[in-house]
């Protein structure tokens, strides 16, 4: 199984983990934005991994200190600096590969 990745290569699904059933490869550097799922997304600098998971929330406080390493999270997760297309309203965009990380992230996290 493979799937376009938005930089136009193929992606081979097959040799990913199970629980990832669709995968987007962000740019290389940093600072480039790229649109997806509904939302301008500015990659954080300090990501662990580099790849934006199906499971995901967005966060509408820009400002607000996300630490995701402090929430003990099962697996592997990515944070962005984010527009939402539809209204234009800035927050943040917080990817997780499992929905158990998702489910504790939304019970766990408030803003300050």
């Amino acid at each position: 199984m493979e799937t376009l990745d938005m930089a136009g290569d193929w992606v081979d699904l097959l040799h990913c983990p199970p629980t990832v059933t669709r995968i987007t490869r962000i740019p290389a550097m940093a600072t480039q934005a790229f649109t997806a799922h509904g939302y301008t997304l500015y990659p954080s600098p300090r990501n662990e991994h580099r790849i934006m998971f199906e499971h995901h929330v967005f966060v509408p406080h820009p400002y607000a200190l996300i630490d995701l390493p402090s929430f003990a999270l099962a697996g592997r997760s990515s944070l962005f600096a984010a527009c939402r297309l539809s209204d234009g309203k800035m927050g943040q965009l917080v990817s997780f590969e499992l929905e158990v990380d998702l489910a504790h992230f939304e019970t766990h996290f408030t803003p300050d």
